[in-house]
């Protein structure tokens, strides 16, 4: 007849649980009863050898032995015989030097020789054994009897019953046995428990269904498109998914290893490891602009979940940037239409000389301002840039300045890295000036090249940057700008403290750094070194955007792509 095995997770543990205790407790029991045996034979041994030396000590019985002759009613047989009912001994023989009995339990047999051979105990030695005599199967012991000068002047022999060490085991089986059945109802209760227990855990699902659920849950992991990292209770990972692995820069191997091994320390660090609260926390790894949520699990891990925002905040900044440029070209717009107007009337009222010469001064100082530009930053994309930052910034009321020191001649290898790193700088800059109430409010500009290093320095006039707040300014998620309502001001704000960072972090990538001090006069001076930016004297990147070296890695080694993000303010 075939065994049908259960199919439920529950019953298959019960079944298991209650065969594996079983066969636990038989074997315990098989095992604590096989020496038992043996143990017995030897306390019942011992007994008798220490009957055999206490006897063996008494003075008069080797000088009664010495003093007289074989006889039942004799003074060998009458102590020989008061210790063993003092002891409840089977027997106990005192034999002469010849193996010749002087006492024994049958007085028939005084006077006769032994039947086991007592040479070894009248040499001297002590024999203990399990034996068979005139008296059946006994323990025995046998001790040599002494005169008073240490002679050996014959032995004493002494044997307990063999029926009573077989009783005192048939005796102690039951108690085991109940010891055993109890133990082996307490398995099975336990294994009920926990089966019980078990299926509530596991809504009585099968194994089968365990493995594929479990299939599923890695698959559907591995394949959605968003970043997880699971923890267990004492912050190791316990889980990273491909995507998780992709935006961090870590592979399968971070699994078991504590966060702080495999990420370097930043706000990346704090928020997935929950030393920082709060919903939609901003956090910028490897150039990319993630969104975390961190949720605890009721093992006192958590899951973290990751979102990755960098082409948002790209197409976000680029609309900014775009809203910009369209309001200074409505600017401009009115600007032109003023002018046009002026010129009109000059026209209209004949001053044609005074016309002409208006219209070459509008035209000159245009062309005059993106030609200094142009003169002194050979980089298209880096002059159209400060072109279009100087509209907006005069939109804005500040004076957009170059610093005479300003010549960047080299080739960039690639210029969309200082255009992420020289916008952020700008607009921040005009952002702290343009709210800043003071009199003809200014940002200075200044680009230059030491030999293949880039050195980008943006000053203002503004309120500039507390000492205690200036590595602040560069952290993930932190800005100065006035909070929305419902926010404390300086506090962190959502969707506001990215391009601080990630001008850091592209900084730190070339080897280079960012950093802001006070400047002379009130304001900030914000200076980033980018070192090989620059292509070698007379040598040409490969093309716009692409560098003739090898591709630059992030923090874990991974090739990381550099998103071009300005507009965000300080």
């Amino acid at each position: 007849m075939r065994i049908h095995w259960p199919r439920r997770v529950f019953a298959q543990v019960l079944t298991a649980q209650v065969t594996l205790t079983t066969g636990v407790m038989v074997l315990a029991t098989g095992l604590f009863l096989a020496p038992l045996s043996s143990q017995l034979d030897d306390q019942a041994m011992r007994r008798a050898l220490a009957i055999a030396q206490t006897a063996a000590a008494d003075p008069d019985l080797a000088r009664e032995l010495t003093a007289t002759v074989p006889d039942p009613r004799g003074p060998v047989q009458a102590d020989a015989e008061r210790i063993r009912r003092a002891t409840g001994a089977l027997y106990i023989v005192v034999m002469d030097p010849h193996g010749v009995r002087w006492s024994h339990t049958n007085p028939a047999e005084i006077g006769q020789h032994v039947s086991t051979d007592p040479s070894r105990t009248l040499a001297g030695q002590e024999v203990r054994q399990i034996d068979t005599g005139t008296l059946g199967r006994s323990a025995r012991a046998k001790v040599p009897l002494r005169d008073g000068r240490g002679r050996i002047v014959g032995a004493v022999s002494v044997g307990i019953a063999y029926d009573s060490v077989r009783g005192r085991l048939m005796g102690t089986i039951p108690t085991v046995l109940r010891y055993a059945g109890a133990a082996l109802a307490v398995g099975v209760l336990a294994a009920v428990v926990l089966s019980r227990r078990l299926r509530r855990r596991t809504h009585g699902v099968a194994f089968a269904d365990i493995s594929a659920l479990l299939d599923e849950r890695e698959a559907m992991l591995h394949s959605i498109r968003e970043g997880v990292v699971a923890f267990d209770s004492r912050g190791r990972i316990r889980l990273v998914n491909d995507e998780a692995g992709r935006l961090l820069g870590i592979g399968a191997g971070a699994a078991g290893r504590a966060l702080d091994e495999v990420l370097p320390p930043g706000r990346t660090t704090e928020v997935l490891a929950g030393r920082v609260d709060g919903a939609d926390l901003l956090a910028v790894c490897g150039g990319r602009v993630l969104i975390a949520n961190r949720v605890p699990t009721r093992d006192g891990g958590a899951v973290v979940t990751l979102r990755d925002r960098t082409e948002l905040e790209l197409l976000g900044r680029e609309l900014d940037s775009t809203q910009g440029l369209l309001d200074a070209l409505r600017a401009q717009d009115h600007e032109h239409a003023n002018q046009l107007h002026t010129l009109r009337g000059l026209l209209e009222l004949g001053r044609y000389a005074t016309a002409v010469e208006f219209v070459t001064e509008v035209t000159s100082a245009h062309r005059a301002s993106a030609e200094q530009i142009a003169e002194r930053v050979h980089d298209p994309l880096l002059s159209a840039l400060l072109v279009g930052k100087a509209a907006i910034a005069a939109e804005r009321g500040v004076s957009l300045r170059i610093a005479p020191a300003t010549l960047l001649p080299d080739a960039v290898v690639d210029p969309r890295d200082l255009v992420t790193v020289l916008g952020n700088l700008i607009d921040n800059a005009l952002d702290a000036t343009a709210g800043h109430r003071r009199e003809a409010p200014f940002v200075e500009v200044e680009l230059r090249a030491e030999r293949t290093t880039a050195v980008l320095r943006v000053a203002d006039n503004g309120p500039g940057v507390p000492p205690e707040r200036r590595e602040r300014v560069f952290a993930e998620g932190w800005s100065t700008k006035a909070a929305h309502p419902g926010t404390a001001g300086g506090a962190p704000v959502r969707g506001r403290g990215i391009g601080l960072a990630l001008v850091r972090r592209l900084a730190e990538r070339y080897g280079g750094m960012a950093r802001v001090t006070a400047r002379a006069g009130g304001g900030a001076v914000f200076t980033v070194v980018l070192p090989e930016a620059l292509a070698p004297h007379g040598a040409a990147p490969d093309g716009p955007g692409e560098r003739p070296a090898a591709p630059a890695r992030g923090q874990h080694g991974h090739e990381e792509r550099r998103p071009t993000v300005s507009g965000e303010p300080r």
